[in-house]
C-alpha cells in the first residue's frame, strides 16, 4: 500500500511541478508581450517629441524668412496647411500621413532658400535651418528606432508558441512607421 501511495503522491507531484513550470512559462511570454508593447508605443511618443519640436520650430523658421521673401507666399501656405493637419491629426497613420506633408513643404523652403544668397546670409535663418536640419535628423533616428521595436514585437507576436498565447491575451501586430506616397521624389521649385 505504501508503494502505490508513493506513486500517486510522485505523480500528483510530477503534475503540480508541469502545471507550475508551464505557469510560469506563461506569465513570462504574457511580460515579454506587455513590455515589447509598451517599447513601441514609447518609442512612437519619441518620434511624435520629435515631430513636436519641428512643429513647434517651423513658425520661427518662417516667420524669420518670409520678412525677408515675400513672392514665395505658395510656400508659407502649405507649410502653414501642413502644419495644421499634423496638429489635428489623431492616430498613428495620420501623424504620419502630416508629417510627411510638413517635409514635403520643408523640403520646398529649403530649396527655395538655396536659390537666395541674401537669404542665407541671415544669422536667424541660418540658426533655424541648423535647428531644422538636426530636428529632421532626430526624427529620422526616432523612427527607425521605432520601426525596429516594431519588428522585434512583431516577430514575437508571429513566432511559435508565442502567436497562440499573443493571440489568447488580444496582442496583435502594430504598423510599422511608413513615408507618404511620393516622399521619396524631391520637391520641385519652380521660380
Amino acid at each position: 500500500m505504501k508503494s502505490t501511495w508513493g506513486c500517486v503522491l510522485a505523480a500528483v507531484g510530477a503534475i503540480v511541478l508541469v502545471a507550475i513550470i508551464i505557469a510560469v512559462s506563461l506569465v513570462g511570454i504574457y511580460n515579454g508581450l506587455v513590455s515589447k508593447s509598451q517599447g513601441v508605443d514609447a518609442q512612437w511618443s519619441q518620434v511624435e517629441t520629435q515631430y513636436q519640436r519641428r512643429y513647434d520650430l517651423i513658425p520661427n523658421l518662417v516667420n524669420s524668412v518670409k520678412g525677408m521673401m515675400t513672392q514665395e507666399q505658395t510656400v508659407f501656405l502649405a507649410i502653414a496647411e501642413a502644419r495644421t493637419k499634423y496638429g489635428a491629426a489623431q492616430t498613428v497613420n495620420e501623424k504620419a500621413v502630416a508629417a510627411g506633408q510638413v517635409e514635403t513643404a520643408l523640403g520646398r523652403l529649403l530649396a527655395i532658400m538655396e536659390n537666395y544668397p541674401d537669404l542665407k546670409s541671415s544669422q536667424n535663418v541660418t540658426q533655424l535651418m541648423d535647428e531644422l536640419a538636426g530636428t529632421e535628423n532626430r526624427i529620422s533616428v526616432e523612427r527607425k528606432r521605432f520601426n525596429d521595436l516594431t519588428r522585434d514585437y512583431n516577430t514575437q507576436v508571429k513566432t511559435f508558441p508565442t502567436n497562440m498565447l499573443a493571440g489568447m491575451f488580444g496582442f496583435s501586430e502594430k504598423q510599422y512607421f511608413q513615408s507618404v506616397t511620393g516622399s521619396d521624389t524631391p520637391p520641385k521649385v519652380e521660380f
